[in-house]
């Protein structure tokens, strides 16, 4: 029997080859946490060809990784990892994995991966804008501002939460606001949801702004604006509360009228002069 040994060298290159051919992977690329509300997505970059896939693993730091079952041998770029962080003030890092498509195989131990910064849920997750409504009572020496606590992607015994439920005493809220038409602002922090504001001019328009503000973080202490809201102003001219459409349009209309009661008026009397002069056109001479 006749042994053939290859040259070491050509040992060498046979392996490379096998194991690219097994499959070597892009690494994932610009692998970041984008989280509003608690809505936690883990994205990157590129999109996969049909040669591979990925896979997220998730952990906190210092305990064991984690799959969430619709992030693995994946096509897409996203991961929604809102329900896997359970630990909200835990610090978690992901690993975004390249490998074979659902159903392949690879020769490969150890596929190529790239981890994520850190992300805590509690101190990282964007805070959305609240909405509110405004009510001036009726002596107009009072404002009050009902500020209605944002959802979260959150749930607990069936019911979604919101951000009062998670941040508690926490949570405050920043009011800014401003004279209608004036650049000069005034701020207001409030512990609750229904801020009376009672330093506002009498009578006077005022804009409110309204954010979420947790002091207790280091960073991300302020949440996005809301919608701007305006009270009415009691001093304000007829043009300032119509458009110059609407106000064109009621002239138009108002004249309009006017000259339909003036038609009207002169056909009326027209009938009337013809009526009376056929009267007496139609009464016979009297024998004298």
């Amino acid at each position: 029997m006749v042994t053939i040994r290859l040259p070491a060298a050509l040992l060498t290159v046979f392996f490379l080859s096998t194991h690219s051919a097994s499959g070597s992977y892009p690494r994932a690329q610009n692998v970041t946490w984008k989280s509003t509300n608690f809505k936690t997505i883990l994205s990157w970059e590129p999109k996969p060809s049909a040669d591979y896939s990925y896979t997220v693993e998730f952990s906190a730091v210092g305990a064991n990784k984690q799959r969430n079952p619709h992030c693995i041998r994946s096509m897409v770029t996203v991961c929604d990892l809102s329900s896997s962080l359970t630990d909200l003030n835990a610090v978690y890092t992901a690993d975004v994995l390249s490998e074979p498509p659902l159903g392949a195989t690879s020769g490969l131990i150890e596929f190529p991966h790239t981890s994520s910064p850190r992300f805590c849920p509690y101190k990282d997750t964007d805070i959305g804008r609240p909405d509110f409504k405004l009510k001036v009572s009726e002596d107009k020496k009072k404002t009050t501002l009902y500020v209605t606590d944002p959802l979260t992607a959150l749930f607990k015994d069936d019911r979604q939460l919101n951000i009062r439920d998670i941040f508690s005493h926490q949570l405050q809220y920043k009011v800014t606001y401003r004279k209608n038409k004036s650049t000069g602002k005034k701020v207001y922090i409030s512990k609750t949801n229904e801020i009376e504001l009672t330093d506002l001019d009498r009578g006077e328009s005022y804009c409110f702004n309204i954010q979420a503000y947790i002091p207790s973080r280091i960073q991300n202490q302020l949440g996005d604006l809301s919608q701007t809201q305006c009270s009415n102003d009691d001093n304000q001219s007829i043009f300032e509360v119509y458009s110059v459409g609407v106000i064109g349009a009621a002239i138009f209309l108002i004249l309009l009228l006017i000259g339909l009661i003036i038609a009207v008026t002169v056909v009326c009397c027209k009938r009337r002069k013809n009526a009376l002069k056929s009267g007496k056109d139609g009464v016979p001479l009297r024998d004298v």
